[in-house]
């Protein structure tokens, strides 16, 4: 599942303009799509469109809401396996199958899966880490997260 980078003529600064903005926010209102596209000079319908082009061409991954699990009593646990090249597509498939999976990233190194748990209770992410154990056969080292440091961070486009 390894994603090429996109041409250099694949945003517009139109395009630009609106993921440099929506990284510091988005409205909570009735019409959260018209204030923000109001804020761009676009129409609501506008950046909706411009939103899931963005999407269909892998600029963005996901367009959503971050909730922070921890204060609610839920839990974060980053984690990595080994696995075999080979075996990569079938097992990014069986863990991203799991709604507790946040993130996914191959690497090149021998743990080459490092991925976000994120569950309602502790106990939901040994449960989710020990169900990819068992539908992968592989071992999930698990990585909980003892201090979190907000450095925010931002991509300009």
């Amino acid at each position: 599942m390894t994603r090429a980078a996109l041409p250099p003529d694949a945003l517009d600064a139109t395009d630009r303009a609106i993921l440099n903005a929506l990284q510091d926010g988005f409205p909570i209102s009735p019409r959260p799509f018209a204030e923000a596209g109001a804020a761009l000079g676009l129409s609501e319908e506008t950046l909706i469109d411009r939103l899931a082009r963005l999407r269909e061409i892998g600029a963005i991954t996901r367009f959503g809401p971050f909730f922070d699990v921890a204060p609610m009593g839920g839990a974060f646990c980053l984690c990595a396996m080994a696995v075999p090249a080979q075996d990569f597509e079938r097992v990014v498939t069986l863990v991203n199958a799991h709604a507790e999976v946040a993130h996914n990233y191959e690497r090149t190194h021998r743990l080459n899966m490092w991925f976000v748990l994120a569950a309602l209770t502790p106990e939901g992410i040994t449960r989710a880490a020990d169900a990819i154990e068992g539908e992968t056969g592989l071992t999930v080292l698990r990585f909980p997260k003892l201090v979190e440091f907000f450095v925010g961070f931002r991509v300009r486009a």
